[in-house]
């Protein structure tokens, strides 16, 4: 039997922005391509997934962790958090701004492996929140599986174009 692939995870900084920028862009692609409009996701991506978002991202205060392949280092996943900008956000929330990993590796432990790294930094705040795309079964099963509950909706702009989001929380120790 052969073993799934492997990744190590590491806290990422400014210098990673062109990593963060590339597996934002190829995951949001792989996993909306044929679901939401095809032109909306490339002006999404290149509005929201450059070198400069993720730079300014962390510059404003922002933290990620960076996945990488084994052997080579390649990236394949990241988190991102950050202030909420979610209407349901209150005092001392933070957000979960992206999770993401490239399909090959879902399944591998990653996405869990990762809000691990999320939850640990965000301690000191009452809830982690975040926002997901309405229809991305998936994901929300991911989130559920991760002690999120609904709290809401938003509509997400998505190069141009509005799609129904689901806001949801998770409790954090005090």
């Amino acid at each position: 039997m052969e073993d799934g692939p492997t990744w190590t995870i590491r806290e990422a900084g400014g210098h990673d922005a062109p990593a963060l920028a590339l597996i934002g862009a190829a995951t949001f692609l792989e996993t909306f391509a044929g679901i939401l409009d095809g032109a909306a996701i490339t002006a999404h991506c290149a509005a929201q997934h450059s070198e400069a978002a993720y730079r300014a991202a962390l510059a404003s205060g922002g933290r990620a962790w960076l996945a990488e392949a084994e052997p080579g280092g390649a990236p394949v996943g990241f988190a991102l958090v950050g202030k909420p900008d979610l209407d349901a956000a209150e005092a001392d929330d933070i957000e979960l701004k992206r999770i993401y990993s490239l399909s090959r590796f879902h399944g591998s432990g990653m996405g869990a492996a990762l809000m691990h790294e999320v939850v640990a930094a965000a301690k000191g705040h009452r809830r982690l929140l975040l926002g997901v795309y309405a229809h991305n079964a998936r994901a929300l099963a991911f989130y559920r599986k991760q002690g999120f509950a609904d709290i809401g909706t938003r509509r997400f702009n998505v190069g141009g174009r509005l799609y129904d989001d689901r806001v949801l929380a998770r409790p954090l120790a005090p």
